[in-house]
This record gives structure tokens, C-alpha cells and sequence, in this order.
């Protein structure tokens, strides 16, 4: 998403919660592009699953600009 999304070595990966948050109409939030199900389940998240949920993001970030 961007570089606070990325991985510091050591350290869980961040958030890639930009501050601009709106759902659309499949629940999937403009800003960082997770859905509301990732968003809720964030901290509780492992770190793997994390990086899984940031690799979605990135996907359905080049998804959207392709509609």
C-alpha cells in the first residue's frame, strides 16, 4: 500500500490503514482496501496473516483502478 505498509524487520507488519475510511458497497474500505471482516479482525491477526491481508489489498487496490 504504501511505506508504512511495508515490513521493518522485527516488527509486525503495520496497518495499511491510510486515515481514509469508507466502506462501498461490498464492505471493502476505499482507503486501504480491506474489508470490514480484515479491518475488525486486524489486531488479533498473526503476522502471517497480516501479510496475507496486505497482499489482498494490493490486489483489489489494482482491481478497482482497472474498473
Amino acid at each position: 500500500m504504501n511505506s508504512k505498509a511495508d515490513k521493518v524487520a522485527g516488527s509486525s507488519p503495520a496497518s495499511p490503514c491510510i486515515r481514509q475510511c469508507c466502506l462501498d458497497e461490498q464492505d471493502i474500505c476505499v482507503g486501504c482496501f480491506r474489508t470490514i471482516e480484515e479491518i475488525i479482525h486486524w489486531s488479533a491477526s498473526s503476522d502471517a496473516e497480516k501479510t496475507q491481508i496486505i497482499e489482498r489489498c494490493k490486489q483489489r487496490k489494482v482491481q478497482r483502478k482497472r474498473c
